[in-house]
């Protein structure tokens, strides 16, 4: 079976309701695999702060790997929120947003708040006329050639590779994730309050525990690690050779998740870190399939063997797409600039 199509062919794109009747037996969500992937992601990022708790008195050197490692089981913690939010996690909503808020304590990021930014990704995901929300900055070719001085400099700095995936996760975590938007409804603003105080709180006990020199290296260390990590993935998602970008005219909702949306082949240890969230055409195409049966849905229906894989290697060349060309229909680099000017 072929594994890899040029996304501009739309032939093998399903129609919705075939789609809908492929997905719907994977939405069903499972109890005992949400406990699992709670347990083994919850202890072990538990042990961890334990032996870092106990490693404080032998050198930092022994420390400070376990607090990456502890930012690896963070971004697993991630799509565990990720799935509390979308309500896929469990079947139950009390749940979701219990272990919803949990998740979220670790993560840094109120629940409620996030859930409703997300849902706005979702929806407009691909459509050219609805970007900036829950998305990276990306311009047309055009629009950057017509942007004044000041605008392209801090599209040339948001979109630096050391801005984006180191100091965009440490702003997004601690500053970003701090403060309400100011369309946000009442519960969603409410969220971001109260996660602040579970924050605070979390980090007292912690200081208290640990030392506070101690605690903040430890939870930047870790936070910085599945920041960057969370960053790289999303931006791989949507930020890669052949995706998918429209005019709202001409925006098609199945073509924007199996186009738009990368199938990240990754290997199997970075999969289970990263919770299945590889199989993103999968997820965009309905966002109420648990990250646990993602896999599986796809394996299980040819028609989505035939997007685009976007492999490790390969996506490393997603690094030098800096704008959308319309006329081309593709993500282009800065020398698409060069190419326009003459």
């Amino acid at each position: 079976m072929k594994e890899n199509r040029e996304c501009s062919d739309t032939n093998f794109l399903p129609r919705a309701f075939d789609w809908k009747k492929l997905v719907a037996p994977y939405q069903n969500p499972s109890r005992p695999k949400a406990a699992w992937q709670i347990i083994n992601t919850l202890g072990p990022y538990v042990l961890l702060w334990y032996l870092m708790y106990r490693t404080l008195a032998v050198s930092w050197w022994v420390t400070l790997p376990l607090a990456i490692l502890a930012g690896g089981f963070l971004v697993r913690m991630f799509i565990i929120f990720h799935d509390c939010g979308h309500g896929s996690f469990f079947k139950s909503q009390r749940a979701n947003n219990l272990w919803g808020f949990v998740s979220g304590l670790l993560t840094f990021t109120p629940f409620h708040h996030w859930r409703w930014e997300h849902s706005l990704h979702h929806a407009t995901s691909g459509d050219l006329d609805r970007r900036g929300t829950g998305d990276i900055w990306t311009m047309t070719v055009q629009e950057y050639l017509e942007s004044s001085r000041g605008k392209r400099f801090a599209y040339r700095l948001v979109r630096n590779p050391f801005v984006l995936f180191i100091l965009g996760p440490i702003y997004t975590f601690l500053v970003r994730n701090r403060i309400p938007k100011a369309e946000a409804n009442r519960r969603e603003r409410r969220s971001v309050h109260w996660m602040n105080l579970a924050i605070l709180g979390m980090a007292a006990v912690m200081a208290a525990i640990f030392g506070l020199k101690a605690y903040l290296l430890i939870q930047f260390t870790a936070l910085m690690v599945a920041g960057a990590a969370g960053f790289w993935l999303f931006y791989v998602q949507h930020q890669f050779e052949g995706t998918y970008w429209a005019r709202r005219d001409q925006w098609d909702y199945t073509a924007a998740a199996l186009q738009g949306s990368s199938f990240y082949k990754l290997p199997r240890v970075l999969q289970w870190f990263s919770g299945n969230i590889g199989f993103h055409h999968i997820h965009h195409l309905s966002s109420r399939i648990p990250n646990y049966n993602l896999e599986k849905c796809h394996r299980a229906n040819p028609k989505f063997h035939s997007v685009n894989v976007v492999t490790f290697f390969r996506s490393f060349k997603s690094l030098a797409f800096r704008f959308w060309d319309e006329q081309q229909r593709r993500l282009v680099g800065y020398g698409a600039l060069r190419a326009k000017a003459i």
